[in-house]
Parts: C-alpha cells; sequence; structure tokens
C-alpha cells in the first residue's frame, strides 16, 4: 500500500514538472481566467474590466515591498556566520546508528523555523540538511528532506509568518483601505483573534506532530538512499568569507560595528515601545515582523559589509514576489472593482452551508496553492468574495482567514515552488522526494478535513 502511494506521488510530480508551467505564467493565465469571468459571470464590459486591471495593478505596492523585506531579512539571519556554526553543532545531536533521530531532527529543525518564518524555514532548512547528512551517513536522504521540508506543509500558516493573519492585522492594508472600491472588511483583525487563537495553536500543534510521525514512518527499514562521505561533503554550504582588514579610513568606516548598533537600536525601540504601550496583539504587524528581522540581522553580522552582502543574497530569492505582484495587483483590481468579487461570493454561498463553508475554503484553498504558490497575493485575490461568502452564511471572518491559512498550507508538501532551495542545495529533484512528502500531505489532509468540520463558525 505505501509503495503504490509512493508511486501515486512521483507520478503527481512527474504530471506537474511536465505540464504546470512558471508562476509567472499561470498568474496571466489567472488573469484571462479572471476577466473571462468578471464579463461573462459578473455583467462587466470589456473596457471596464480592462481599467479595473489597471485600476488595481499598483494597489500592491507597499504590500510586496513588505513581503520582500520578510524574504531578504530572513535569508540574511540564516546567512549569518553564527548561525551557520550552530547549524554544524547541533546536526551533531543525533546518534549515527539510528537514522530515525536525524529524521526527527530534521522535522523539528523545519516546525520551529516555519512556525518562526516561512523564509527562515525555506533558507535554513536548505542549509540544515547537508550537516545533518554530514554527520548522519546511515538515514535515507529523501525522507530527510521530506522531514525537513515538513514545516511548510503543516505550521507555517499557522505560524508568527502566516501571510492572510499577517495582511488583516496591518494598517492600511488592501482590504481595509483599497485605493478603488469598497473595503471588504471594517475593521482589523488583530493576530491575538487568528494567529494566536486557541484553535489555531491547537491545529498546530497536531498537525506539526502528524507531519513528523508519517516522516518517521516513511523511513525504509533497509536498502536506504544514502550519501557517501564525499557526497555529503560536496553538497555542504560553504561557510560566510570573513570581512578582510579595513586598510582605508573609508574601509575603517565601513567596519565599525557602531552603525550596525544604531540601526538595531532606531529599529527596536519603536517596536517595544509600541508592544509595552499598545500590546503585542495590535502591534504585531507585516511591519513589526520585518522589524525584528532586520534587526536580528543586523545583530548576528555585526558589521554593516556583511550584513549588506546577505541581504543582496536574499534580493535574488526574492525576484518573484517583486516582479509578480503588480500582475496580482491587476487580478485583484478586477475582482474589487467589476463585480465580479460579489457573483463569486454568491456561487461561494450557494454550494456551502454554514458547517461545510470551512472545509470548502480549505480545499479551494489548497487547490489554488498549486498554481498560485504566493499566500499573500492568492489571499487578496480570493478574499474579496471568500469573506463576503462567508458572512452571507454567517461564517466569521476569523474562520475563513484560519481555513484560507491551513489549506495554503497542506499543499505546500506537493508543490515543487518552494521546495527549489533545499532541492538545489542536495541536489535532488522534486520527483526524488514528492513520493514522500506527498504521503505526509495526505496524513495532514486527512486530519484537517476533520478539523474544518470542528472549527467554530462564530468566536
Amino acid at each position: 500500500m505505501l509503495e503504490r502511494l509512493r508511486d501515486l506521488g512521483a507520478g503527481l510530480s512527474s504530471f506537474t514538472e511536465r505540464w504546470v508551467p512558471d508562476a509567472w505564467v499561470i498568474c496571466m493565465a489567472l488573469t484571462v481566467v479572471a476577466m473571462l469571468l468578471a464579463m461573462g459571470g459578473a455583467g462587466a464590459g470589456l473596457e471596464q474590466t480592462l481599467l479595473a486591471w489597471g485600476d488595481g495593478v499598483w494597489e500592491l505596492l507597499t504590500l510586496a515591498m513588505q513581503f520582500t523585506i520578510a524574504m531578504v531579512a530572513a535569508h540574511a539571519c540564516v546567512a549569518s556566520r553564527p548561525v551557520y556554526r550552530a547549524l554544524d553543532r547541533l546536526a551533531s545531536l543525533p546518534d549515527p546508528a539510528r537514522p530515525l533521530q536525524a529524521v526527527a531532527l530534521a522535522g523539528a529543525f523545519s516546525l520551529v523555523t516555519g512556525y518562526v518564518n516561512w523564509a527562515v524555514c525555506l533558507v535554513g532548512c536548505a542549509l540544515f540538511t547537508p550537516f545533518v547528512l554530514r554527520r548522519n551517513p546511515r538515514v535515507d536522504v529523501r525522507v530527510l528532506i521530506a522531514a525537513a521540508y515538513v514545516g511548510m506543509g503543516t505550521v507555517w500558516q499557522s505560524g508568527l509568518s502566516s501571510s492572510a493573519p499577517l495582511i488583516m492585522a496591518t494598517p492600511g492594508n488592501p482590504l481595509i483601505a483599497p485605493g478603488t472600491g469598497a473595503p471588504i472588511v471594517d475593521r482589523l483583525y488583530p493576530v491575538t483573534e487568528t494567529l494566536f487563537n486557541p484553535f489555531n495553536l491547537l491545529y498546530a500543534l497536531v498537525l506539526g506532530a502528524v507531519g513528523i510521525l508519517a516522516a518517521l514512518a516513511l523511513h525504509p527499514r533497509r536498502d536506504a538512499q544514502t550519501l557517501t562521505p564525499e557526497q555529503a561533503e560536496a553538497i555542504l554550504p560553504r561557510q560566510p568569507d570573513p570581512s578582510p582588514p579595513p586598510d582605508t579610513p573609508a574601509g575603517r568606516l565601513d567596519a565599525l560595528r557602531l552603525w550596525v548598533l544604531l540601526a538595531a537600536v532606531l529599529l527596536a525601540y519603536p517596536l517595544c515601545h509600541s508592544i509595552a504601550t499598545r500590546g503585542f496583539g495590535v502591534s504585531w504587524t507585516i511591519n513589526a515582523y520585518n522589524t525584528v528581522f532586520l534587526a536580528l540581522a543586523l545583530v548576528l553580522h555585526g558589521r554593516p559589509l556583511p550584513f549588506l552582502r546577505a541581504c543582496r543574497d536574499g534580493v535574488d530569492a526574492a525576484w518573484g514576489i517583486i516582479v509578480q505582484f503588480p500582475f496580482y495587483g491587476g487580478i485583484f483590481g478586477i475582482i474589487q472593482n467589476t463585480g465580479l468579487g460579489t457573483w463569486l461570493g454568491a456561487l461561494f454561498a450557494e454550494i456551502s452551508t454554514t458547517r461545510t463553508y470551512p472545509l470548502v475554503v480549505y480545499a479551494y484553498s489548497g487547490l489554488m496553492n498549486l498554481f498560485v504558490p504566493s499566500a499573500g497575493s492568492k489571499w487578496l485575490i480570493e478574499a474579496p468574495y471568500l469573506i463576503p461568502a462567508g458572512g452571507a452564511l454567517d461564517v466569521s471572518t476569523v474562520t475563513v482567514v484560519l481555513a484560507y491559512a491551513f489549506g495554503d498550507s497542506t499543499t505546500n508538501l506537493i508543490q515543487p515552488f518552494f521546495a527549489l532551495p533545499i532541492l538545489a542545495v542536495t541536489r535532488r529533484r522534486f520527483g526524488d522526494v514528492v513520493g514522500y512528502t506527498f504521503l505526509i500531505a495526505l496524513a495532514c489532509f486527512a486530519v484537517s478535513c476533520a478539523a474544518m468540520l470542528l472549527i467554530p463558525t462564530q468566536w
């Protein structure tokens, strides 16, 4: 039975790798679909639809910059020399004769980093996995990669960097203050109502445990696919280079720790003051999140030039956000300004009941994530009709946000987009591991479906 499921997962991966195009191409295809639905379903004219796209295309620039900084700052944290040395020490904890300990460690590391920050999880797990492989030569490389990826499919969207809840908590976000059209929501939703909702915390705990247990169960008892010491050494990331001693007045100014400390204090003090005076729930937004990681990256690097080099490398990982967000903004404009959102909301309300609506949102969000692997931009596309449909069925906005986030997370396990960093470092194809991640996703899907039928519809 397990072997058949692995074959099914490998077949799914082969299909998606062959037939699913680049994410930007998918974005343009969704633009065409949105235009056709606006004209055919919502009754908008061609010119109205084109102008609505144009009105929305630049509406998400602030959000695009916020998510870009999130990726850059997280990359800068992980790329620091202290973190590099800590990863090597952490990888030495398991007993080399017990490969399941290595799988458990990789899974736990993925869960912790995934809960803290999705970008830290992506970059950190990609760097950590080679250390574990070098220290634990008997572990199956495919299962270890699946375990290291499990945080992205279980706890990320329940954690501190969950895109939709942070957007809902950020003042001036496009759902509460769109440039054109009526607002989708009439107030902010602080993270105390979403991310620190008891149901969300319990869901993250249970699903994280399911993910790790599934990975442990999948490790082969014999014929494990392992790496030789030479292969493990070849994929080990290179330690960040130390800065050369300054030999000019400008170089000595560049090397002063004073600038780093000043920047960290300037970033940290206003946030600490806001938390102390206004409370954590109100203060914790996308901007606050980025403030923490920028300040942490500065402290970890200690000097300006290493910090700036790490940020420059992080921009390479964030280019997709920069390029794609304006085009997703155009889709947002069509949904918001043509009546398409109202039409889709009525359609969702018609096919659901109050009790089943969270499950419908969960499944729909997971399906869309296979084509649009960007939780923040996808939420802005879907929220204009998912939230009103929930309101029509007497399902609270908090429930809709959580169901959307849970669905977006599960299918990350069979979506190759977010696996690219760890696959690049380990020199593996997604087809090598998707059979295992697919089985983990099945277990998570079953638990999540039950959770969606139990989640309160009002808070």
